[in-house]
């Protein structure tokens, strides 16, 4: 029911204008044009003050209610602290224009309305105001595109030494994680191999031999304090990897690979103590809409200690042998005991019958 009063007095309000307008209309025709337009002139200045007041206390009250829920908790990520300072700068600069404009806006409005002992002055141009005007605006929001370019070309240029890398594939709808394997390379893809074998819908090549220790999850496993390099493909239409906790995002285009790295800072278990939420968790989305699908494509990421996330890895198995289960080195330890078990137990069973 509370989602129909804010309509409803919409339209109210509307209404109420146009009411307002059809009366003056009215007015104008029995006092004649120039008094209805002088006594039109008085009402809206003083809506003009009011305007400015009733404005500038809902853009505080605004803020008061929703700007925490802006910012929950501190940027998860080392880089991420460094955008949050740039939007408080931005916003601030932002903020004190928004304020000294509507201001004298408005004030303007009411201040010079037309009275019969004030005489309009005409001011065609002043070059060295427009100058003032137009450059002190320009240069500050160029300073603000440079560093905002700076940052963006440190996060999508070379990680730190040290660091990790991670494959993420967006479809409809969902994420697919694969990571390297011991040798740090990622196997070769080719799109022609898609579902050869069947399930390959990575399109991996397993006859290149990097390929055969990568690591397919569901899950994104992430160690603390150590830089991590995604390489964002997309198999279908346009998705954007968003990663709200760590402050980044990346668009992931058809046949256009794209690169983002960060350096988490905090584990999930830590934030489930700063966000106060014992269910908290860290969350990958798509920030592009992609389809009827697109509220569904979530996915989670789980930060960890660097011992816990070594263990982790260590109980996935590589993608090539789920493919080709017969190339399974346990798989054929198994069958290779089984043999021998097998063997050692038919002698025994020959002597039996023959004592």
């Amino acid at each position: 029911m509370k989602d129909l009063f804010l309509p409803i007095i919409i339209i109210m309000i509307l209404v109420v204008i146009f009411q307002i307008s059809k009366a003056s209309e009215y007015v104008s025709v029995l006092k004649g044009e120039k008094k209805a337009r002088k006594q039109s002139n008085r009402i809206n200045g003083f809506l003009m003050v009011a305007f400015l007041v009733l404005g500038l206390f809902g853009a505080w009250y605004c803020n008061k209610l929703y700007y925490g829920d802006m910012l929950l908790h501190d940027s998860a990520s080392v880089e991420g602290v460094e955008i949050d300072k740039m939007m408080l700068v931005t916003i601030a600069i932002t903020g004190i224009v928004f304020l000294i404009t509507q201001i004298l806006l408005f004030w303007f409005s009411f201040r010079y309305q037309e009275r019969d002992n004030r005489k309009a002055y005409y001011y065609p141009d002043n070059n060295k105001l427009e100058m003032l005007w137009t450059g002190i605006p320009a240069i500050t929001l160029a300073i603000l595109i440079a560093f905002g370019l700076k940052f963006w070309f440190k996060i999508t240029g070379d990680p730190p030494k040290g660091h990790m890398m991670i494959e993420i594939t967006g479809h409809q709808f969902g994420w697919d994680f694969r990571y390297p394997g011991q040798d740090g390379i990622f196997g070769k893809k080719n799109n022609q191999l898609y579902n050869k074998p069947a399930g390959n819908s990575l399109a991996v090549d397993f006859n290149d031999p990097e390929s055969h220790d990568d690591l397919r999850t569901t899950e994104l496993h992430l160690p603390v304090n150590r830089p991590v390099k995604f390489i964002i493909h997309a198999q279908d239409v346009i998705h954007s990897v968003g990663l709200p906790h760590f402050r980044q995002k990346m668009d992931a285009v058809p046949g256009t690979p794209t690169t983002l790295w960060f350096t988490p800072r905090f584990t999930t278990e830590e934030m489930k103590t700063k966000t106060g939420n014992p269910n908290f968790v860290y969350e990958i989305a798509c920030d592009q809409m992609c389809g009827k699908g697109h509220f569904s494509m979530r996915g989670v990421i789980v930060v960890e200690s660097e011992a816990d996330y070594n263990a982790w890895i260590a109980k996935q198995k590589p993608e090539y042998y789920s493919m080709f289960p017969d190339k399974d080195p346990s798989k054929q330890q198994t069958v290779a005991q089984d043999t021998t078990e097998v063997n050692e137990q038919v002698p025994l069973a020959q002597a039996a019958s023959i004592n």
